[in-house]
């Protein structure tokens, strides 16, 4: 009696193991994998080929993680969809805050956009067509390299570094729309200054020593908050948040990732005319657009784009 269920309990985990496995989104291989985009360990990104008739347009994926943590493999389950479309994806890496704070995690980023042009012809991409997603902090260096200057450097000696850093869209999900303490304190409360990602961004061991020596950071602070660069000719942008609209924020997880973030950044877009669309079930929604999915479809595959 006892093999017998022994064995049934055997049966039934492999078939509710089957089962999961089937429900789980197939990722395929990439086409190229650990691309290496800079000199550093961190620095890779893998890439799917989209077929289709001519130059692709292109995906890129940022991960989160507070520019603490994270992997380039957490943006996954999405990737047969974009390619069944015709469009391309890459998912990049970038050095963490444990290792090099501000500027490095989002200038990593910005380098990884600008090598990945350089292969346009070698990996047929449209260039004019580059879209960026991510969530949490990748979402957050997804709107600034949405909204900040273009950094191409046109006489560098180096290749990669002439190109464009310009995208033509972003869509993001629980992003950081402001990094500086001053402003986000008042805009959610104590608690979000208690996340790590805060004082660990401009290389702080803690956010008292941060707040001590504020002058210090706050050019850092001001430089890579998105909203200090979004301006009315700006390419559009969608987020997503979670509705939980308490003040002040709960816990640090709240208020790192609170939908007034949202808020903020929508308002200033609409004061300056700039497309942009935030999604709060119950509590904002946009006239074009349900979700992410959407948006960059109608943007990468748009006639207008």
């Amino acid at each position: 009696m006892q093999r017998q269920i022994l064995a049934f309990l055997l049966t039934f985990t492999l078939i509710c193991s089957a089962s999961f496995a089937a429900d789980k989104p197939k990722i395929p291989k990439p086409t190229h994998a650990d691309v290496a985009h800079g000199p550093h360990d961190k620095t890779k990104l893998d890439f799917w080929e989209a077929k289709g008739k001519g130059p692709r347009p292109l995906l890129v994926y940022i991960h989160g993680g507070g520019w603490i943590g994270g992997d380039k493999g957490r943006g996954s389950s999405r990737i047969q969809a974009y390619l069944d479309k015709g469009i391309s994806y890459a998912a990049i890496n970038y050095r963490l805050t444990g290792e090099a704070s501000l500027p490095v995690p989002v200038h990593d980023a910005a380098r990884a956009i600008q090598f990945i042009r350089s292969k346009a012809k070698e990996w047929n991409i449209d260039k004019k067509k580059i879209a960026l997603t991510g969530g949490s902090a990748g979402a957050c260096t997804s709107m600034w390299l949405l909204y900040h200057d273009d950094l191409a450097d046109p006489k560098s000696k180096d290749p990669v570094a002439r190109e464009s850093t310009r995208v033509i869209a972003a869509a993001v999900g629980g992003g950081q729309t402001s990094i500086d303490p001053k402003v986000i304190e008042p805009w959610l409360g104590p608690n979000v200054l208690k996340h790590a990602m805060i004082h660990k961004a401009v290389g702080g061991k803690s956010m008292q020593d941060v707040m001590d020596n504020y002058e210090k950071h706050e050019a850092l602070y001001k430089e890579f908050s998105p909203y200090n660069h979004l301006t009315a000719d700006d390419p559009p942008l969608l987020m997503t948040y979670g509705n939980n609209m308490k003040l002040p924020s709960e816990n640090a997880g709240h208020g790192i990732h609170h939908p007034v973030y949202g808020v903020k950044m929508k308002e200033k877009a609409d004061k300056v005319g700039t497309e942009c669309h935030l999604l709060i079930k119950d509590v904002s929604k946009s006239d074009q657009y349900s979700n992410s999915h959407e948006f960059l479809m109608d943007k990468l595959l748009g006639k207008d784009s």
